[in-house]
């Protein structure tokens, strides 16, 4: 059974304000005729009006482009592109964001990533559109977002334009809602947010899948903060795809001093300390078909790659590296310097924006996690 969404506002307990909001900007208004869900497959409103409201009612997400338009969505097509590009968010996963971001009366909002453009109706239902300023990168993507706002009676600022710069004509802004997975965080951002101002985003380190959800509060030249409420999966920032170049360099062979299932199901704290101390690399594995167990390591714009493998019937894992670096040699000493912490959780890190760049700290933000050197 589809859990409860827009369509009973009770199940999402959004605020007084955030309901009167939601019901201004109803799901439906923004949800094309032809779209996709994992659970339902191809939605098309004409031929089954029946699954394409219980998918708008639901609570999950919906895919509405694939391979940034070059692809028709079809029963079969997500499965095999390159990318799923657009969507529109699961309603709780939008209420989480809106709820960490806290816009009081007035404020002015900067968005990145219109999407549909639902959050930027929400937002201006609930702050008014002349407080909404929503930036998209796909020219098609933002025409459909604002006849869909049109269609709903609303009409924030919409630009069509590179998100990662932001839009300082209307700045400075008192929050940023950013809609994409972010692998490191803008400084144009933290530069267009007024002092005291926040920005919630999915921070997504890897590169892809699963990130935590992060909450900065810009305090004049950086914004510094958190990580509340839980993990998110959004489609990344177009502007900081990864490249992943060929790998290159001869296989060097060794054996795992660490068993790789460690990294793997040691938890969130973890997956941070590891973004600290090796930014720009994809971390991820886990048990595989035939019954071994991997953890893959891959330089998101660099040739390096490494692959430790614990065999189906045990014993020491087998490691692979190529490149420059040796990433698996790397993730072990972050693991174990990780250990050596008292295996700390997701909420004793943060995360510190500066005109230098991000960076991870634990506890306190003068406590920076140093970079493990290449």
């Amino acid at each position: 059974m589809t859990p409860p969404g827009p369509g009973d506002l009770a199940a999402l307990a959004p605020t007084p304000e955030w309901a009167e909001a939601l019901r201004a900007a109803p799901r439906r208004l923004f949800v094309p005729d032809i779209a996709w869900t994992v659970d339902d497959g191809l939605l098309d409103r004409n031929a089954d009006p029946q699954t394409w409201q219980a998918a708008v009612d639901g609570d999950g997400a919906i895919l509405t482009q694939i391979d940034d338009g070059e692809t028709t969505l079809t029963a079969t097509s997500p499965w095999t592109a390159r990318d799923w590009t657009s969507s529109c968010s699961a309603p709780a996963m939008v209420l989480d964001f809106l709820n960490l971001l806290d816009p009081y009366d007035g404020d002015q909002v900067l968005e990145i990533g219109t999407g549909t453009g639902w959050t930027a109706g929400v937002l201006s239902a609930r702050l008014g559109a002349d407080r909404v300023t929503s930036v998209e990168v796909d020219e098609r993507v933002a025409a459909q977002a604002r006849a869909n706002l049109e269609r709903a009676g609303l009409a924030p600022r919409l630009v069509v334009g590179e998100g990662a710069a932001g839009w300082p004509a209307s700045a400075p802004y008192d929050r940023v809602h950013v809609t994409c997975g972010v692998r490191e965080v803008p400084y144009a951002w933290v530069e267009q947010t007024r002092p005291g101002g926040v920005i919630v985003l999915p921070w997504t380190p890897n590169g892809i899948g699963n990130g935590p959800k992060a909450r900065l509060t810009v305090t004049g030249d950086r914004a510094v903060g958190r990580f509340p409420g839980g993990e998110a999966a959004y489609m990344l920032l177009r502007a900081q795809r990864p490249r992943r170049p060929p790998i290159r360099g001869q296989v060097r062979e060794s054996t795992a001093r660490v068993d790789p299932r460690r990294l793997t199901r040691a938890g969130r704290g973890l997956s941070v300390a590891l973004a600290g101390m090796l930014p720009g690399v994809y971390v991820g594995g886990g048990d595989r078909s035939d019954g071994s167990h991997a953890v893959v390591l891959r330089e998101l714009s660099g040739p390096s790659h490494a692959i430790a493998t614990r065999p189906v019937e045990g014993g020491e894992a087998a490691v692979e590296q190529q490149g420059p670096r040796n990433l698996w040699d790397q993730a072990e000493t972050a693991y174990l310097t990780w250990v050596g912490w008292g295996e700390p959780g997701v909420e004793r890190f943060g995360l510190t924006v500066a005109p230098q760049g991000q960076h991870a700290w634990l506890d306190t933000p003068d406590n920076r996690i140093p970079e493990l050197e290449n």
